[in-house]
C-alpha cells in the first residue's frame, strides 16, 4: 500500500479523495489564479486596500532582491 508524505498508509478511497478533492479544495481557498479583475464586485475601500497590499508585497520583494544583490557584492546604480 502506498504511503503519503507522513509515511502513513492511505486507503484507496483516501488516495482517490485526496487526488480528486484535495487540489480542488485548495484552489477554491486561494482564489483566482490571475489578479486581473480579482477584486471585482468589492467596494471601493476594499479595492483600495487590496491594491495597497499588493504594492507593499511588491516593494518587499524588490527590497529583498536588493538586499541579496548587495550581500553578494553588487553595486548600486
Amino acid at each position: 500500500m502506498p504511503q503519503n508524505e507522513d509515511g502513513r498508509h492511505r486507503s484507496r478511497f483516501g488516495r482517490w479523495f485526496h487526488q480528486t478533492f484535495g487540489d480542488w479544495f485548495f484552489r477554491s481557498l486561494i482564489g483566482p489564479a490571475q489578479v486581473s479583475n480579482a477584486v471585482q464586485g468589492c467596494d471601493a475601500v476594499a479595492r483600495t486596500q487590496w491594491k495597497r497590499d499588493l504594492e507593499n508585497r511588491k516593494r518587499y520583494t524588490r527590497d529583498q532582491r536588493e538586499r541579496k544583490r548587495l550581500a553578494r557584492g553588487g553595486t548600486t546604480s
